[in-house]
């Protein structure tokens, strides 16, 4: 599982140990903007995000994060009593709240149900965008509601790519994290998966895998940062 996105750093210790004792693992920032330079390569799983001690701040974390292409979810606010208040009018920037002091059993059962909610835990894990859908758990794959027959090396592209939208990879970073390091294939592999990945979806949907001129190719639509 990637890391929580925890803020600020350093962590509450009480929210800190409650996640440790969980077992979910997690990565604070000190600033919102840390938010997008200290991401890990594969994302984060989502945020817990402390409003005790920088309220202004959270708040512009959980916009930030909100403001994605692919907004990140789940986000839990923590909050104390006295900043109930503050909530009514921000309810699109989290997607649940904790008011501090809480037990770490109501921590763990707050995002248990979250994850739920987003396709992890007792449901199906799930990557949905837009038409496409992977069900991770029997590989099954199916864009605007029709199965895709696809090859086990032709899902495990697909999922990698899916997995990360508007992110660019390299024919060899593929290679390499599709297929593995001891795989000695050249980048035309790539290319003819990617190309029958195409046909599969068909033409109303080939535009998901985008080939980025000289680089390599992008899943979804990419994001402008000047």
């Amino acid at each position: 599982m990637e890391p929580l996105l925890c803020f600020p750093d350093p962590f509450p210790p009480e929210l800190a140990l409650a996640l440790e004792r969980a077992g979910y693992p997690w990565k604070a920032v000190a600033r919102p903007e840390h938010a997008e330079t200290d991401e890990p390569e594969d994302g984060w799983a989502g945020a817990v995000v402390s409003a005790i001690a920088d309220r202004a701040a959270a708040f512009a974390l959980c916009r930030l994060v909100r403001a994605r292409e692919v907004p990140l979810r789940p986000v839990l606010l923590a909050v104390e009593a006295d900043q109930l208040a503050d909530l009514e009018l921000r309810e699109d920037q989290f997607d649940d709240f904790l008011v501090l002091p809480a037990s770490p059993d109501e921590l763990h059962a707050r995002l248990t149900h979250l994850f739920w909610r987003t396709g992890r835990g007792l449901r199906p894990e799930l990557i949905e965008y837009g038409p496409l859908v992977l069900n991770l758990e029997t590989y099954q794959a199916a864009v605007a509601g029709r199965a895709l027959d696809l090859t086990y090396m032709e899902y495990e592209l697909l999922r990698f790519l899916a997995a990360r939208p508007g992110k660019v990879f390299t024919r060899e970073t593929l290679l390499s994290r599709v297929w593995g390091y001891e795989y000695y294939g050249g980048a035309r592999t790539v290319d003819v998966h990617v190309r029958r990945l195409r046909a599969k979806m068909g033409e109303e949907h080939a535009h998901l895998i985008a080939t980025v001129r000289s680089v390599g190719y992008r899943f979804g639509q990419g994001t402008w940062a000047p």
